[in-house]
């Protein structure tokens, strides 16, 4: 709520400074740190109460909890086992590297149907990039899929992606001096640090910071995010003109679907998996955080190229409709939610997809002047 007075306030007043700006990265960082220490409260308190709790009072478990006790004891056996070679072997480096790049599974490859072969391979070449940029470390497994020689050409591969999609490469390209290329440098550096790790390290053991890898990977999959949503909006973008639609109207339908439609599946996934509070805190996390961080941020670099502030030009009812619906919406969950107890049913979610496409219709009719505001 706090989010939408203030985009509210931005937009009554028409312009975006650069306190305003901060304010806006300043109060997400406030939501998170909250949330982070109310959080630790919570398990704090769980954990004394059930040290002081008496075996004829058992702990109940919530839903989540008790899902993942079940599901604790009812996978916990790993059969990837059964595929363990019964002598040791000792895989060499070249074959490491192979297997790591290599996303086919040949167990999975003969039980699936031929839709899914085509597909497959529609993909491989995606996922061979994706693989030989992207470091990932899995706590969860013994090595945490250390595998030397892919990490060490992350070390090389991976810097050089992100000043290469940064800015659509204006700060790979830039020469130092007018001499040498920012890539070049990266390159330099890159090698001689997965040198310096590939001769430090072995095969079998991962070293102590293993861990630094998982930002790396986070760093390049979000600029492989963010270079792969610029060329969705661009060909949005041609379409428009094409077909001679605004820009409001392709980011009301096709930008906004293409944007949530990811978010969408996974609260599918983890509503179904049984934890329905987690995908439900994670609809009004990610809002929070387009509007806070994506307002803040954008705000705060256009400032840093040279301007005191960001002018709004309100296109109209339009903006105002959109506003007015975020507004709407999280005030009608912030009243019903606590009325029903938080346990909600199906007419919540009913209403919800009501509320969306009444929306969508208030907002196009709109757009095309159907509904406008009288002239004075």
């Amino acid at each position: 709520m706090v989010a939408v007075f203030l985009t509210f306030t931005a937009l009554y007043r028409g312009r975006v400074t650069l306190a305003w700006a901060l304010g806006y990265l300043g109060l997400y960082a406030f939501y998170v740190v909250t949330v982070v220490l109310c959080t630790w409260i919570y398990r704090w308190q769980r954990r004394r109460s059930l040290v002081y709790s008496t075996p004829a009072t058992p702990e109940m478990l919530s839903d989540s909890e008790e899902e993942d006790r079940v599901s604790s004891t009812t996978t916990s056996y790993d059969y990837r086992e059964e595929y363990q070679p019964l002598l040791f072997y000792q895989a060499t480096t070249a074959q490491i590297l192979v297997q790591a790049l290599n996303p086919l599974d040949c167990r999975k490859w003969k039980n699936k149907p031929v839709y899914w072969r085509v597909l497959k391979v529609l993909k491989l070449p995606v996922e061979v990039l994706l693989l030989l940029t992207v470091p990932l470390v899995d706590p969860d497994r013994e090595d945490r899929n250390w595998k030397r020689p892919l990490n060490c050409l992350h070390l090389v591969i991976s810097p050089l992606v992100l000043v290469l999609t940064l800015q659509s490469g204006a700060y790979g390209v830039y020469e130092i001096g007018g001499l040498f290329p920012v890539w070049g440098i990266v390159v330099i550096a890159g090698t001689a640090l997965a040198a310096v790790t590939f001769f430090a390290t072995s095969n079998s053991e991962p070293p102590r910071l293993h861990w630094i890898f998982a930002f790396l990977g986070f760093l390049t999959s979000a600029l492989w995010i963010n270079a792969a949503a610029t060329e969705v909006v661009n060909v949005l973008r041609s379409l428009g003109v094409v077909f001679r639609l605004s820009n409001t109207v392709l980011g009301l339908t096709l930008l906004a679907w293409g944007n949530s439609i990811g978010d969408a599946f996974s609260d599918f996934t983890l509503a179904r998996q049984g934890y329905p509070r987690m995908a439900f805190s994670a609809c009004f996390g990610g809002i929070i955080f387009n509007v806070l961080v994506g307002v803040g941020l954008g705000c705060l670099l256009q400032i840093s190229r040279g301007h005191t502030e960001v002018t709004l030009e309100p296109d109209g009812l339009l903006v105002w409709v959109l506003a007015g619906a975020l507004g709407l919406s999280l005030v009608c969950s912030l009243v019903s939610v606590p009325l029903q107890s938080f346990q909600l049913n199906k007419v919540y979610g009913v209403c919800l997809l009501l509320f969306y496409v009444s929306f969508l219709v208030v907002a196009l009719l709109t757009e095309f002047g159907v509904i406008h505001l009288k002239s004075v």
